[in-house]
């Protein structure tokens, strides 16, 4: 999509802190971090939400997730870290295009609060 934020970080028409590119998949850290390592993997190709995928992106979908504990470890994150695919609106999607956040460093709260 010639309009999409992510595509046009991935493309290089918009700058990035790169993490990692290959033909397929990109990195970069968030501009807005919710921690000390915070940063986001993409695919290039631009799918729009997991809700979009199927079973045609599942190598995509493979790789994405066999990347991302490398590229954590290569941040630093030796101790640990959380993923984040937020999908849809409903699930607070802001920027629609498939992305994991990899995030950690820190204290890291807990997702949801238990009572």
């Amino acid at each position: 999509m010639s309009d999409c934020i992510f595509c046009k970080i991935a493309r290089g028409e918009i700058s990035s802190r790169k993490v990692y590119e290959d033909d397929e998949l990109f990195a970069f850290h968030d501009i807005n971090p919710v921690a000390p390592v915070h940063f986001m993997l993409i695919p290039r190709l631009h799918v729009a939400s997991l809700m979009e995928a199927d079973s045609g992106h599942t190598a995509l979908l493979g790789r994405m997730l066999l990347l991302a504990p490398k590229l954590a470890k290569e941040q630093g994150l030796d101790n640990g870290f959380r993923i984040v695919i937020n999908t849809g609106k409903g699930g607070g999607q802001e920027v629609f295009h498939l992305h994991i956040h990899i995030i950690g460093g820190g204290h890291i709260p807990p997702m949801v609060r238990r009572s």
